[in-house]
C-alpha cells in the first residue's frame, strides 16, 4: 500500500480491482494525477447537485427530501491534467432502521478509501448538531485529507457566507479536524465550481486515469434508470414517503422487432412502497400519479441514454422493508 491506500497492482486495474483497466486510454503528460473524492454532509447538503455539476451532466438523482441518495455512485470529471472521480454517499445520520444503519457504515468505509473528504455544509442554514456529529465522526478517519464546501451559496448573503465560513473555521477547531482548504460555491449557478474543481485536483496523488475518456460514471446504467424513477417518485409526495420508495428495474433491453435506425428501449421496472396506504399515493386518482412518475422519469433516461424509451412501471407492496433484512438484501441494500 503507497500513502494514498493504494497497492502498486492498482495502477493496472480498475476501481474494483477485478477487471484489467486496459491501456491507459492515451499517454499522459508527467504529472498527470488521478483520485477519489467523497462528498458527505448531512441529509440535503447540497451533495448531489454538486456532483452532477462538476461532472457536466446528471449521474445522481437530486431531490428537496432529504436523504434520496442510497448508493455510492462515482461520477467522473475528465481535465486535461487530471482525472477526479467523485465519490456520492448518502447523507450520514443517525439511524432509526436497519436500512439508515447500512448507509451509515457505507459512509463511514467510503472515508477510509477515498483520498480527499469534502464536507458540504449549506450557506443559507447555520452549523447545527448533524453537522457536529458528522465531522466528530470524520475526526476519526485521520490519513485522508479534509476540505470544507459552503453550498448554496446563491441562498445566501455576503454577510451570511462570511460567517458561515468562520463558524465551518470554529467547527473544524472545536473537532480536531484541520480543513486543507474552505471553498464557498453554488452548484445551481456555477460560482466557483471550477475552483472547487482546481482545488481537489490539487489535492489528488499522481497516477494515469482510471476510467476511458467520455465515461462519466461507473454505476450500472440499470442502476442509473432506477434513480432517476425514484426521484420522479419523489417529487410532490407527502414528506413520510421518500423513505419508502425503492425502486427495482426487472428488465431493460432494446424491443429485437425494430428497424436499427429506430431503436426503442424497453424498461420494466416495480416501485416498492412499505404500506399499502402508500401505493394509493404513488397510484394516484385512476393511476393519474404514477403516470406522470412514468412520464416524467421516461424524459429523463431518454435524456441520459440518448433513445427513445418504453417505460412499464408497477407498484407493489414489501411490508416494513427498511427493517427487513431479507428484503433489504433482495432490494439491493
Amino acid at each position: 500500500m503507497n500513502e494514498h491506500g493504494r497497492s502498486e497492482s492498482d495502477k493496472d486495474f480498475d476501481v474494483s480491482g477485478v477487471a484489467p483497466a486496459g491501456p491507459l486510454h492515451g499517454e499522459r503528460a508527467d504529472g498527470f494525477k488521478s483520485g477519489f473524492v467523497s462528498f458527505v454532509g448531512r441529509p440535503n447538503a447540497g451533495k448531489s447537485t454538486l456532483t452532477n455539476a462538476l461532472v457536466g451532466s446528471k449521474v445522481v438523482i437530486t431531490s428537496s427530501k432529504p436523504q434520496t441518495t442510497r448508493t455510492v455512485v462515482r461520477g467522473i470529471v475528465h481535465r486535461d491534467d487530471a482525472q477526479l472521480i467523485l465519490v456520492d454517499t448518502p447523507g450520514l445520520h443517525r439511524p432509526r432502521t436497519l436500512l439508515g444503519e447500512r448507509l451509515n457504515d457505507l459512509v463511514k468505509t467510503t472515508w477510509a478509501e477515498v483520498d480527499v473528504v469534502a464536507v458540504c455544509f449549506p450557506a443559507n442554514e447555520k452549523i447545527g448538531p448533524g453537522d457536529t456529529f458528522i465531522v466528530k465522526e470524520l475526526s476519526k478517519v485521520r490519513r485522508t485529507v479534509k476540505v470544507a464546501i459552503a453550498t448554496k451559496t446563491d441562498l445566501a448573503t455576503p454577510e451570511q457566507i462570511g460567517e458561515h465560513l468562520l463558524a465551518i473555521q470554529a467547527l473544524g477547531a472545536e473537532t480536531g479536524t484541520e480543513w486543507a482548504e474552505i471553498v464557498p460555491v453554488s452548484a445551481k449557478s456555477g460560482d466557483q465550481v471550477q475552483l472547487l474543481a482546481d482545488v481537489l485536483t490539487g489535492m489528488l496523488p499522481e497516477g494515469p486515469p482510471l476510467y476511458p475518456d467520455g465515461e462519466l460514471s461507473d454505476a450500472p446504467e440499470e442502476a442509473i434508470v432506477a434513480e432517476l424513477i425514484r426521484e420522479a417518485a419523489l417529487e410532490g409526495v407527502r414528506d413520510e414517503l421518500p423513505h419508502s420508495i425503492a425502486v427495482v428495474v426487472e428488465e431493460m433491453g432494446l424491443r429485437e422487432d425494430r428497424p436499427e435506425d429506430k431503436p426503442l428501449l424497453e424498461i420494466h421496472a416495480w416501485l416498492y412502497v412499505e404500506r399499502d396506504s402508500q401505493k394509493g399515493i404513488v397510484i394516484g386518482h385512476k393511476g393519474s400519479r404514477l403516470k406522470q412518475v412514468g412520464t416524467d422519469a421516461r424524459m429523463q433516461i431518454q435524456a441520459m441514454l440518448g433513445t427513445p424509451v418504453h417505460l412499464d412501471l408497477r407498484v407493489k407492496v414489501a411490508k416494513e422493508w427498511q427493517r427487513d433484512p431479507r428484503q433489504l438484501r433482495k432490494l439491493g441494500f
